[in-house]
Formats: C-alpha cells, structure tokens, sequence
C-alpha cells in the first residue's frame, strides 16, 4: 500500500500553510470539512476537473492543513486542528472565520 507524505507538526511551516489556503479552491474544501468533518474526496461537491481536485488535495495534505486516511480505493480528508493550532495558536479559526464572515 502506498504511504502518503505527511509533514509532522513541528515541520509545518508558515509560508507554505498560508499558500495553500490561499487559493479559493483549497478555501473551500476547508470549509467544506470544517463544516461536514471528515469527507471522501468524491464526496466533495466542487466543480472542478478531478485532476485539478488531486492537485489541491495535495498541496493541502503536504502542507500539513489535512490529514489523507486511504481505506481500500477510497481516500477521506480531514483537517488537522490540534497540529495547526499546536503551531499556529488561532490561524485556522481566524481564516474560517474570516471566510465565513464573506459569505
């Protein structure tokens, strides 16, 4: 089976956490998870190629915002509270909560 990379805590790093969740696409699947907790990529009902979704899921998981849990062909996304605000107290509740303020 093949193992997915997945940066430990203290590698996350500021820069690249704000890349990723600098594009609308990302925003919305982590507000999608947040919302809905722990999702199948499939599930996830963004219009968009599913290779451009592969791309985005990617950069998010190697940046360290979710965590990619494979369960026979199926892969689930879920965000990494506890590591984020382990290294970034308060990031991520201020991005959702900005993001939700603009809906």
């Amino acid at each position: 089976m093949r193992t997915l990379y997945h940066p430990r805590t203290d590698e996350l790093n500021l820069t690249t956490v704000l890349y990723a969740l600098s594009d609308p696409i990302r925003l919305n699947i982590i507000k999608i998870l947040d919302a809905k907790g722990e999702q199948s990529c499939s599930s996830l009902e963004i219009d968009a190629p599913k290779s451009t979704l592969s791309h985005h899921f990617k950069v998010l998981r190697e940046s360290g915002i979710v965590h990619t849990r494979i369960e026979g062909t199926q892969r689930f996304i879920s965000i990494r509270y506890e590591d984020l605000n382990a290294r970034f107290p308060g990031l991520l509740p201020a991005v959702l909560l900005n993001f939700r303020q603009e809906e």
